[in-house]
C-alpha cells in the first residue's frame, strides 16, 4: 500500500523518525515541525492522512483537525502525543479524529493505523456517502438499515457519528439518558458495527435483579454453592466472553457487587459463586442509567472508582421532547412495524395528527409513543390514521395545542411522502449551510458533504436552492 502522509510535531526527531517508519512502509511522508506552515500547505500537498501531535505552541493538534474537519471533511487525522491520557484521547475522538496513539509507539502499531486510514480515506472517495440517508434510517428501500436508531436530528446525528467512531473501539461506554430513550438500541448498534459483532451480545437489568442474586447472574456458581444450586451454572460475563456485556441500569447494582464489579473493569477476572478457580475473560462493557450518577456517588450509592471505570466515553441520549423533528419519523416506523404485528393496513396518517403527536411532550419519550401507536393500530377501524384514533386521555392533554385547517382534515401523508419530505428538509439545511460556508463554491461545498460536484448540483436544482452569489 502507498499513499502521502503529513506529519506535524514540534519536535524535529520526532517527525524524522515518523517519516522513516513511514517511508520503509511504502509511504511518501512530509514533515513540519510547525503546525500553521503544515496546515497552509494541505491544500497543495493533497495528503491522504494528517498525523499530528496533540500539544504544540500556538497551534495545537486539536486546532489541526478542526481545520481539517471544517475544510477537508474526508481527510483522516490521527492524533498522537505523548500526553496520551484517556479523556484527551476521548475528545480527539469526539471531534473527528480518525484514531489516537500514544509516544512512545510501536512501529508496527503505527503502520497498521496509518495503512487503515489511508484505506478508509481512498473508499470513501471511491463512494461518497449519501448525505444523511434517512430513507436508510427508517429501513426504506434497503434490506438493513444503516442504524437500527431512528433519528434525522441534529442531536441523533452527532450520536450516530460518535458510534460509528467509537465502535471498533474497546472503550467503555456509558449511556445516560431518560427512561425510553433506546439506551439498549445504542449499546446494541455499537456492538453490531464492532469488530465483536459476531459474538454475543449479553445483557442484564441490574435494577430487574434482587440484590441476593446478582452476584450469581452476573458470575456464575458452582454446583452446591447454595441450596438449589444442584448443577454448576456459568454467568453472564462468561456468556459475553469475546462479545459485549450490557449493565442496564447499572446505577442500581448494590455496593458490595460495585467492589467486585470492579476487579472485573480492571483484571477481566473472577470467580463464580462458591468457585475456586480464577476464570479470565475478554469482554468489552457498556453500562447504561437514568440516573445522575455524579448524584449518586456524592450520596454515597454508587463507587467513586467505580464511576470513573464506567464513565471513559459518555453518551446523553436527548428526550423525545428535545427532538420534536424526529416524530414523524418514528410514528412511520412504528405504524409499519404494528401493521405486520397486528395484521393492519395503515396506509396513511393525516397531517393532523402528526400536529397532535409533535405537541406533546412524551414524558416517557419512544417508549411510550410506541405504546400509543401499537394501541392507535389495534383499535383503528380503516386503513387511515387520524386524530379520532388517539386514545381519550391524550387526546384531552394535546387538544389545547391543536389547530387543524381544513384542508389538514382532507388530506394525508404515505409513509413514502413522510420520509421524502423529512429528507428534503435535511438535505436542504446541510447543502445551504456548506453552500455558506463556502462562499457558494459548489466543488469546496461538495467536498464538504462527501458528493461529486454533479451529485451537489443535481441536488441544489432539485431542491431549489439559491446559492450565497446568485
Amino acid at each position: 500500500m502507498s499513499g502521502k502522509v503529513l506529519v506535524i510535531d514540534d519536535e524535529k526527531n520526532i517527525t524524522l523518525v515518523i517519516q522513516a517508519m513511514l517511508e520503509r512502509a511504502g509511504f511518501k511522508a512530509a514533515v513540519f515541525n510547525d503546525s500553521r506552515t503544515a496546515i497552509k500547505s494541505i491544500e497543495g500537498l493533497a495528503p491522504d492522512l494528517v498525523i499530528t501531535d496533540l500539544y504544540m505552541p500556538g497551534t495545537g493538534g486539536m486546532d489541526v483537525l478542526e481545520y481539517c474537519q471544517k475544510n477537508h471533511h474526508q481527510l483522516p487525522v490521527v492524533i498522537i502525543t505523548a500526553y496520551g491520557t484517556i479523556e484527551a484521547a476521548v475528545q480527539a475522538l469526539k471531534r473527528g479524529a480518525f484514531d489516537f496513539i500514544t509516544k512512545p509507539f510501536d512501529q508496527t502499531d503505527l503502520i497498521n493505523v496509518v495503512k487503515k486510514a489511508v484505506s478508509t480515506y481512498e473508499q470513501r472517495r471511491k463512494e461518497p456517502v449519501t448525505i444523511l440517508p434517512v430513507e436508510q434510517l427508517v429501513g426504506e428501500g434497503s434490506a438493513e438499515p444503516l442504524f437500527s436508531i431512528i433519528g434525522a436530528s441534529p442531536q441523533m446525528q452527532e450520536i450516530f457519528k460518535l458510534i460509528t467512531k467509537i465502535s471498533s473501539s474497546p472503550v467503555t461506554v456509558l449511556i445516560q439518558g431518560e427512561s425510553g430513550t433506546g439506551k439498549e438500541l445504542v449499546a446494541y448498534e455499537i456492538h453490531r458495527r464492532s469488530d465483536r459483532a459476531s459474538k454475543p451480545f449479553i445483557k442484564i437489568n441490574c435494577a430487574a435483579v434482587p440484590a441476593t442474586l446478582i452476584e450469581s447472574e452476573l458470575f456464575g456458581y458452582e454446583r452446591g454453592a447454595f441450596t438449589g444450586a444442584v448443577s454448576s451454572k456459568p454467568g453472564r460475563f462468561e456468556l459475553a466472553n469475546e462479545g459485549t456485556i450490557f449493565l442496564d441500569e447499572v446505577a442500581d447494582m448494590p455496593l458490595e457487587m460495585q467492589v467486585k464489579l470492579l476487579r472485573v473493569f480492571q483484571e477481566q477476572e473472577f470467580e463464580r459463586v462458591g468457585g475456586i478457580s480464577t476464570i479470565k475473560v475478554n469482554v468489552r462493557i457498556i453500562t447504561a442509567t437514568n440516573k445522575d450518577l455524579e448524584g449518586e456517588v456524592k450520596a454515597g450509592r454508587f463507587r467513586e472508582d467505580l464511576f470513573y471505570r464506567i464513565n471513559v466515553l459518555p453518551i446523553r441520549l436527548p428526550p423525545l421532547r428535545d427532538r420534536k423533528e424526529d416524530v414523524d419519523l418514528l410514528v412511520s416506523h412504528f405504524v409499519k412495524q404494528f401493521n405486520v404485528k397486528l395484521k393492519k393496513n395503515i396506509s396513511a396518517i393525516t397531517p393532523e395528527l402528526f400536529t397532535a403527536l409533535r405537541a406533546w411532550n412524551w414524558p416517557g419519550n419512544i417508549r411510550q409513543l410506541e405504546n400509543v401507536l401499537e394501541r392507535m393500530v389495534l383499535m383503528s377501524d380503516g386503513n387511515i390514521l387520524g386524530i379520532r384514533d388517539l386514545p381519550p386521555e391524550l387526546a384531552t392533554a394535546v387538544s389545547s395545542e391543536i389547530q387543524p385547517t381544513e384542508a389538514d382534515l382532507e388530506s394525508t401523508l404515505s409513509f413514502k411522502d413522510i420520509v421524502k419530505k423529512q429528507t428534503q428538509t435535511v438535505e436542504r439545511e446541510l447543502i445551504e449551510k456548506a453552500l455558506e460556508e463556502t462562499g457558494g463554491n459548489v466543488t469546496k461545498a461538495a467536498e464538504k458533504l462527501g458528493l461529486s460536484r454533479k451529485g451537489l448540483q443535481l441536488k441544489i436544482k432539485d431542491l431549489g436552492i439559491k446559492r450565497p452569489l446568485d
